[in-house]
């Protein structure tokens, strides 16, 4: 029996997906990989997977946004340097490119022309695995660090945007996620013991602090070092809301800042809703539609879709499985499972 291997090369994280040749999800994998520092960092996210693969691997296939990250001169050179990285480690006969419309590349024929369509491409591969699926959907991925608010209808992606300078004015990718953003980013001001109050444009807290205090955040999805290099709990991450607000947390008040932390939340959800409704706004029958959620912060989707009173579907929901008992989901990876699919049915 022969594998198919997806790999999602982010700017933190490296993901990967196992599929065999039925199309069954057998492994799913995330290593941290903070590319920002240097392509060491994938080098050691790479080495600690690879181990865990079968040998008769017929496709390696690559998607990316990691070549995004400031250690790059430029998102050409990124891609250049991401996939020569990856092709130390992986055959070059089994090695193949994910290049948006392009679809997907075999390595010897990729060339510097291809780059502005393999960069940053991993949200066209899991939605058009969607728009396979389903009739008209709203397929909204939801990250550790940004979002993808995509409309498949008629078995195509509806994408108003390909670039991410195009897509950033669509609002179909949205710098918003919910273990690394900023909460200056998503707020600026909240209400604390009933008066609004302004915030510090400073690094004192990301939205992983306020998803651990409203109990949101999965363990396994919380890889990403907090702002001040502290504990991952909830009195530590209550410290540092309270930091932006010019508070000094007692540990008596920890109901006060989980309260907080719901007001970020909700500021969070509704710049979400908000993408989604435009999107939602090109479609007809606003009724026939359902939403499809993915990422690590899917949970934040389906409060939406229930707001909206939409019916809501799990990206996990479209593959068999045979996964064993694994920290991580189909969903938590959508991009990697997405073309680890796409190349179970590629042929040159």
């Amino acid at each position: 029996m022969t594998f198919n291997v997806g790999w999602d090369i982010g700017g933190a994280h490296l993901k990967a997906a196992l599929l065999n040749e039925k199309g069954e999800v057998l492994a799913i994998y995330q290593q941290p990989c903070p590319l920002w520092r240097g392509l060491i960092y994938l080098e050691l996210a790479v080495k600690q997977i690879l181990p865990l693969l079968p040998t008769t691997i017929r496709h390696h296939t690559l998607t990316m946004t990691g070549e995004l990250v400031d250690f790059f001169v430029s998102r050409d050179a990124g891609v250049a340097a991401i996939i020569h990285t990856m092709h130390n480690y992986l055959p070059q006969q089994t090695l193949f490119i994910y290049a948006g419309k392009q679809g997907i590349l075999a390595l010897e024929k990729v060339t510097a022309q291809d780059y502005e369509d393999i960069a940053s491409t991993n949200w066209l591969a899991s939605a058009s695995v969607v728009a396979q699926k389903i009739p008209t959907g709203l397929f909204v991925d939801i990250g550790s660090t940004t979002s993808d608010v995509l409309l498949c209808q008629n078995q195509a992606v509806q994408a108003m945007g390909f670039t991410d300078s195009q897509r950033l004015q669509s609002q179909e990718l949205i710098y918003t996620g919910i273990v690394r953003t900023a909460l200056m980013a998503v707020s600026q001001s909240v209400y604390f013991h009933g008066q609004p109050t302004g915030l510090m444009a400073e690094y004192f807290a990301t939205m992983a602090d306020v998803y651990r205090l409203t109990g949101d955040l999965q363990e396994a999805h919380d890889q990403t070092e907090p702002a001040d290099g502290g504990e991952k709990n909830l009195f530590a991450s209550a410290k540092r809301l309270a930091r932006m607000i010019g508070q000094d947390f007692v540990d008596l008040e920890l109901a006060t800042y989980q309260q907080l932390a719901c007001q970020f939340k909700q500021q969070q959800k509704a710049q979400l809703q908000q993408a989604c409704l435009r999107q939602l706004s090109r479609v007809c029958a606003v009724e026939e539609i359902y939403f499809v959620g993915a990422g690590v912060g899917r949970f934040l989707v389906q409060e939406i879709a229930a707001d909206l009173k939409l019916p809501y579907q799990n990206f996990s929901d479209f593959f068999p499985t045979a996964l064993t008992v694994s920290e991580m989901t189909i969903a938590d990876c959508a991009p990697a499972v997405a073309v680890a699919e796409l190349s179970r049915t590629f042929t040159l």
